[in-house]
Formats: structure tokens, C-alpha cells, sequence
């Protein structure tokens, strides 16, 4: 909301506060402030008067002119505005004034001819295109009659005012209106608010009208007023400016008044051609099936029984509460007005504003609330405004459904409730004072408050709202700092809290990032890379999707790293050491899943190039190496393997495993598939993904500490021939197996394929590590264990020692 403080400042006295202090004491009391606008003042900028307009020889469009500026002589200009004109009140900036974006204005030669300033038009003055008046939007800006020659220009287009741009959360309905804003800042200062009272002078009934609605739920409240003899054309200045400081764009006066009302009231108003309605009916129901309306924008809508239209008794000739009908709207033939103010169900106006996609100032209201108290106050300003500017007579009478009869909202609370909710230690006498800045009406007896809520105030509808009102109003800088009274109870970390930061320290400490990425995706990209329990579970798509690229929850965590990596890649990151915690869904049939995962993301290289060291790009055992260690550390009691997958979806085949902790799956690793990875425009793209909720429920080994061993141990190395399809995985499972304790690491330090090797066959050479804690090794029990491998990887894998 776009509030001017000079116009706030005809409700409240704001002389000793300036518009900065007023947005800080604003911001102390609960509306955030985002902004001050405030145009810097801009010398020689005054009004001239237009004696003198002729073409020039030799162009199209440029005009020479006389121009009264108050001084001795009139100042030649060159204008080349297509509504330039003699005898226009217009604006000039003299040569040493300086216009928004530093653009100093200089005298200058044109076509040979001395131009000694500029008629401005409201863009160079800094205002946005899309408040500019229809009149000027092809030119220069016109100023009325009245406007004094020589007097400084800047006040006249609202260049003296400051805009306090308000970020009103979607509870404060109520701050929507100028009103309501001038209620709070009235509360805020403890200054009294000022309304100048409605006066209609009503003419004879000579137009007709009913209004009628098919459900009092969907329209509550429905009025209508009749103003015969209206002239459309342009509002006059004050009012142009107030629509131009809160970001509205002015059209004509019947247009501009209804906008005015909806931010003085906050009341959303419609103007129909009382003559292009058809009929002497106003009556609102639910759409039909199919049913399509033009509206102001010109583009048909298919409407249907969610939606909510005025009609003319038969055909629609509105959207009620979003926009206006393109068959009943206001021109400059128009001689009739008839004017809607109404109350609308907020669910039907938000819904019918998103549905399609039309959400506009009059909606964003509707779907806040109303307040009941001013319907028939903001109709009747309304009309009288269209006699005063349009010289229209009002026809007598509200001609309305119903009567309204607004009720306050009653609540109650004690002293001692207020004072323990809100920390501070109230008298009575303060609670009161507080309550009548507020505009609340009250009774109090023996500290009990039974306080009346105005229909303004929706916000409010219980105690704890009303101490919420206190506090503010007093000042949430002057509560003090105290300490919740409560028994406390120790706490400690579940399972699965303690194992997310132990995964989370030890990425960070490797050389990790951690990302948090969205959990909606595109339906596409939900389902890639997922495994294990959700492997056959349908997509979660959501009803309404805020775009097109967050409609689906996904089923794993690497769609969003690759999103990540693509985005650092873009900006010259080639490098991304990446991990993510989050939750991955699931749908089967009627049941919703939700499932903890752990995953990770490198590429680009491990360690960067020096002058002692060479650059390592990453690989499959650069993410193997970090799991390898990861589930070492957490001691997981059953062994940690790998098994080869060649079909699992969106990873390369030959650079893929399975991750088993026993004979659980647990998750996988291996290199994204290189078309994919050239979707992201990434190279060689390694990633894992672990079950998390797996992992925390494992068996742990229990942390042992032993004493550093007496006594040495002694190793055997081992070279083996053995056919390329026999797995680093197989051979080690088969030597453990058939091992004693005595055996500690075995450690594979050789691989080769290639020259004077069979083809089909791989060598690979092991080195075994022995000792025996409590006693030297002797070399004959040793050498017995070490046969006994060497006899079963022979007899089992057909080995060839070499």
C-alpha cells in the first residue's frame, strides 16, 4: 500500500513529524515499512503559460514557442510534444535546473533556433509510465487553468509529497485505505483522526433500479446509487495526484473516482453505463456452465459455477469483485452511471482471481474483508464526488438487497491475563488510554476489560489479539527482557538428529558445501535417479502450482545438486565439491510417504594444480574413498560392499554401484550419464545417494579403544590372473571369508590390462596385512593362512598366481 503523506496528513496533524520519523514509529508498531519515496526538490522548475506555438520550417513535428514563465520577457522553447499548443498552462524547466537521471537542462539550438529550457512531460520528471494520465501519455503534461504563472511547478504534480510504501501483511485488511492507515498512525502518535462528514444532495428519482442476489453467502451485501447527467472527462489535479502517488494510473473522472474511493475506504467500487446495462436490473449469481464474458481487458474469460458475475438479469456484465465487463463499461458518451459497492465472499473472489490469473487492487481487497461499517458511506462519496467533478445530479435513494447492520466484535480479557501475555506490567489507566488511541470502545470492572472491536478491525477477535493491540500501541522497544517461566526437563538428540550433523560436520570438514534445494520440481525431473522403497511409487504433484517449474515433489535429492551445479557452472565454477539432507515423497494409492535421504554431488577437480603438485580431477573412487571412509567412522556392525548396476536409470553403466551395509541396500554411487550431465552442460558429474533413515536405523559397532599393539606384523603380497569379470569386490569378500582375525587390511596396490596379458584377463596385485595383538607372528602360521587364500582364490576364481 502506497500511502502520500500529505494526503494522510488531512486526517492526522503530522506537522512535527517527518515522513521518515513517521515510517520508523510506523515500523515500532507492527507494519512493516519497505520504503520513502521522496522526490528531491528541482529549482527552475515552474509554471509557464503558452502565449505563442508555431511549426518550424523543416521538421515534421518540432514547434517553436513563446512561454510565460513570470519573468520580463517570455522564454523561447522548442517543443516537439504532438499536443503542444498556445494557451496551455504547462511545465518548464529553465536552463541550470536538473531532471531525474541527471539531465541538465542546457539553452540549446535547434533547426537554428535558440531553445532556452524544456516543457516537460511527467517521464522526465521520474514518473513512472504507468501512472501517467491517459491525456499526457503521448505527451507533455497539461496543467489546469487555475495554475499561477511563475509559481514552482513541483507542487501542482505532488513533487512536494513523500510515499511511505507500506508492506501490509494479508491480517490488516484494514491498512489497504487511507483511512485505515490514518486510524493507525492516529493510534501510533496518540494524535485524534479527522474525517470531514459525507454531504449527497439528492435529486428526483427519475432512473430505475433493483439489485437482487441469488445467495446472501456469496454476497452478502449489495447497494447501488444512480448519477443521471454526468460529463466524462478528466478528474481534476488533486485527484490525479493522490492516484499517481499510490501507483494508480489515471483514466477519466468516473474511473478515477471509483480507484479514489477504493484506497481512501478501502472499498472496491464498479461504475456501469446505467444505459448499456439493458435492463433496470443489477443481480448477482453464480456463472454458467461455459458461461464467457469480455472483461475490461479485453480477453474472454470461461467462467463456470465457481465463479461469481453481476448481471443485467440474464446476461453477466461483471466479474464480482475482480474486474468489469467490456459490454457495460464507462465511455466519454456516457450519461448515466450506475454505481456498485458490495460485499463479496473472499474465498470466491481469491479463488476466481487466481484461476485466471487476474488478480487485481479491487480483488486483492475483496479477499482481505471488507469493513461493513463504511459500504454505504464510501457509495455515497462516491456519487457526491461524480455531482462535484462530473456536474451529475444523484438520483434519490441506496437501492440495496438488504439492509446492513455492521456489528462490533466482542472481547474480552483481565488485567492480569494482559499483563502476564504481554510482559509488562500495565495499570488500568494505561490499558484504557491505549485502547481509546486505538478507537476501541470499552468497559472495565474490577481489571475485567469487555473491549468492542469495530468491523475495521477483523484482525482482532480474540484476547490474545487484543494484548497483541496493547503491546504495540505501547511499543514492543519498551518491553522488557525476561525469561520464560517454565519447569524444564533435560533433552537430548534422537538417532537421527545426531546422525544429520554427524554427516554434516564430516562433509564440511572434507571440503564440502551444504545445499538446501527445493523440494518441488518439474514433473520430469521428480522421479530421476530414485531407488529403494520408492522405486514404485508414484509422483506427488500439487492442485495449484505457483509455475510451471515447482508442480511435483520429488523422489530424489539429486535433480536439485545438478540444478546447483548448473548454476555454479554458469557463473564459472567448475569445481563443486556439493551434499544435501532433505526428505524425498512418495504416493501409493491413497498413502503418502515421506523418506530421509543423504546425497552428494562432485566435479571439476579435487585438488587444484601447484607449483608442487599436479591437478586430480575427480572420479568413481574419489566418491567411493568418501563413502568408504564415511561408513568406517560411523562403525557400522555389518560389512560395507559394493555391487555393479548397469540399469540404473540416469547413471552411466560402467561406472555405477550399488551400496550394500549386510544384505541391506542402502544406496548407490557412480558417474551421472553423460547425456544427462550435457543437459546441465557439466562434464564428468560423479554423485551418491544414501537411505538416511536406513542409516540411522543400522547397528552401530560400540566405539572400542584398544592399546597401540606390542608386538609388529608382517605382510604377504599376492598377483593374480583372473578374467576381467571377477569383481575387486569378489576377490576381497573370498579372502576374508576364508581368513582368520589375524588378518587386518588388505590392500589392493596394483591393476593392469593390456600388453602381454591375454586378452580378457586382468592382473591384479594385493597386499595382506597380518598380526596378532597378544603375541609375535611366526612366519609358518602366517604362510598357513596365506596358502589356504591362495589355494581357495585358485580353486574358486580360477586365479593364476603369478
Amino acid at each position: 500500500m502506497k500511502v502520500s503523506y500529505n494526503w494522510l496528513g488531512q486526517y492526522v496533524d503530522l506537522i512535527d513529524i517527518s515522513p521518515e520519523e513517521l515510517a520508523k514509529q510506523i515500523t515500532l508498531t507492527g507494519i512493516e515499512v519497505e520504503g520513502v519515496d521522496q522526490a528531491d526538490p528541482i529549482p527552475k522548475l515552474l509554471v509557464g503559460h503558452v502565449k505563442d506555438c508555431q511549426p518550424i520550417e523543416g521538421s515534421d513535428h518540432l514547434k517553436l514557442t513563446q512561454v510565460d514563465v513570470g519573468q520580463a520577457d517570455p522564454v523561447q522553447i522548442v517543443c516537439g510534444a504532438p499536443n503542444i499548443k498556445a494557451d496551455l498552462k504547462v511545465i518548464v524547466a529553465l536552463p541550470g535546473a536538473v531532471l531525474p537521471g541527471d539531465f541538465q537542462i542546457k539553452t540549446t539550438a535547434l533547426l537554428g533556433q535558440e531553445s532556452a529550457g524544456m516543457i516537460c512531460s511527467l517521464e522526465e520528471l521520474g514518473f513512472s509510465e504507468s501512472v501517467v494520465p491517459k491525456f499526457a501519455e503521448d505527451g507533455i503534461y497539461i496543467l489546469p487553468d487555475s495554475a499561477q504563472v511563475g509559481d514552482p511547478a513541483g507542487p501542482y504534480i505532488g513533487l512536494d509529497d513523500a510515499v511511505i510504501d507500506l508492506d501490509v501483511t494479508p491480517n490488516r485488511a484494514d491498512a489497504l485505505s487511507m483511512r485505515g492507515v490514518a486510524y493507525e498512525v492516529a493510534a501510533t502518535l496518540d494524535q485524534p483522526v479527522h474525517f470531514d462528514p459525507v454531504q449527497v444532495q439528492e435529486d428526483e428519482n427519475t432512473a430505475q433500479l433493483s439489485v437482487g442476489v441469488e445467495s446472501t453467502d456469496d454476497t452478502p451485501f449489495y447497494a447501488s446509487r444512480i448519477v443521471e447527467d454526468v460529463k466524462v472527462g478528466d478528474s481534476p489535479l488533486w485527484l490525479q495526484k493522490r492516484l499517481m502517488a499510490a501507483g494508480i494510473r489515471p483514466i477519466d473522472s468516473i474511473v478515477d473516482i471509483t480507484n479514489y474511493i477504493m484506497l481512501e475506504y478501502g472499498q472496491p467500487m464498479h461504475a456501469f453505463d446505467y444505459d448499456a446495462v439493458g435492463s433496470n436490473e443489477l443481480y448477482v449469481r453464480r456463472a454458467k456452465e461455459d458461461e464467457v464474458l469480455r472483461t475490461l481487458d479485453g480477453k474472454d474469460r470461461d467462467l463456470g459455477p465457481d465463479n461469481l458475475v453481476v448481471t443485467n438479469g440474464s446476461q453477466a456484465i461483471a466479474l464480482a469483485g475482480v474486474m468489469g465487463g467490456e459490454n457495460t463499461h464507462v465511455t466519454n458518451d456516457t450519461k448515466r452511471i450506475a454505481i456498485e459497492a458490495a460485499i463479496f465472499d473472499p474465498v470466491i473472489v481469491r479463488k476466481t482471481a487466481q484461476k485466471l490469473n487476474l488478480r487485481s487492487e479491487s480483488s486483492s481487497r475483496f479477499e482481505k474483508g471488507i469493513n461493513e461499517a463504511t459500504v454505504i458511506e464510501a457509495l455515497d462519496k462516491a456519487a457526491a464526488l461524480m455531482r462535484d467533478i462530473g456536474g451529475g445530479k444523484i438520483v434519490s435513494g441506496v437501492v440495496k438487497d438488504r439492509d446492513l447492520t455492521p456489528q462490533d466484535t466482542h472481547v474480552s480479557a483481565d488485567l492480569a491475563y494482559i499483563n502476564r501475555l504481554s510482559g509488562v506490567d500495565f495499570s488500568q489507566d494505561q490499558v484504557g488510554q491505549i485502547l481509546n488511541r486505538l478507537g476501541f470502545s470499552y468497559q472495565v470492572e474490577e481489571g475485567q476489560f469487555d473491549v468492542a472491536i469495530p468491523p475495521r478491525r477483523r484482525d482482532v477477535s480474540i484476547a490474545a489479539d487484543l494484548v497483541e493491540e496493547i503491546t504495540r500501541i505501547y511499543g514492543y522497544n519498551k518491553v522488557p527482557s525476561t525469561l520464560p517461566k517454565t519447569e524444564t526437563i533435560p533433552g537430548q538428540l534422537t538417532p537421527g538428529q545426531r546422525m544429520k550433523r554427524y554427516l554434516k560436520d564430516f562433509m564440511e570438514n572434507i571440503g564440502f558445501s551444504q545445499a538446501i534445494s527445493y523440494a518441488l520440481t518439474k514433473p520430469e525431473k521428480a522421479p530421476r535417479f530414485v531407488f529403494g522403497d520408492l522405486a514404485d511409487k508414484q509422483v506427488v504433484s500439487i492442485a495449484h502450482p505457483m509455475s510451471n517449474d515447482r508442480q511435483s515433489l520429488r523422489q530424489s535429492l539429486l535433480s536439485g545438486l545438478l540444478d546447483v551445479a548448473q548454476y555454479n557452472k554458469a557463473r564459472q565454477v567448475n569445481s563443486v565439491k556439493l551434499f544435501e539432507l532433505g526428505s524425498v515423497f512418495g504416493k501409493d494409492q491413497e498413502e503418502y510417504l515421506e523418506e530421509g535421504r543423504f546425497a552428494g554431488l562432485l566435479t571439476g577437480q579435487v585438488t587444484e594444480a601447484s607449483w608442487s603438485q599436479k591437478a586430480n580431477q575427480v572420479d568413481f573412487f574419489t566418491a567411493k574413498g568418501i563413502i568408504e571412509q564415511l561408513c568406517q567412522l560411523i562403525g557400522f556392525a555389518d560389512p560395507v560392499s559394493y555391487q555393479a548396476n548397469k540399469d540404473r536409470d540416469n547413471m552411466h553403466p560402467g561406472r555405477t554401484a550399488d551400496i550394500y551395509i549386510g544384505q541391506d541396500l542402502v544406496g548407490y554411487l557412480g558417474q551421472v550419464h553423460p547425456l544427462l550431465a550435457k543437459e546441465y552442460d557439466l562434464k564428468e558429474v560423479y554423485v551418491f545417494e544414501l537411505d538416511l533413515d536406513k542409516l540411522v536405523a543400522l547397528d552401530k559397532k560400540e566405539a572400542v579403544y584398544d592399546l597401540v599393539p606390542k608386538y609388529p606384523g608382517t605382510s604377504r603380497d599376492i598377483a593374480l590372473l583372473v578374467d576381467e569379470s571377477i569383481s575387486h569386490q569378489t576377490i576381497v569378500d573370498l579372502i576374508r571369508s576364508n581368513s582368520s582375525d589375524l588378518l587386518k587390511r588388505i590392500h589392493l596396490f596394483d591393476l593392469y590390462k593390456g600388453d602381454n596379458i591375454q586378452e580378457g584377463k586382468q592382473s591384479l596385485a594385493y597386499s595382506l596385512f597380518y598380526q596378532d595383538p597378544a603375541a609375535t607372528l611366526k612366519d609358518e602360521k602366517v604362510d598357513q593362512e596365506f596358502d589356504k587364500v591362495k589355494q581357495v582364490l585358485t580353486e574358486e576364481l580360477k586365479a593364476e598366481i603369478r
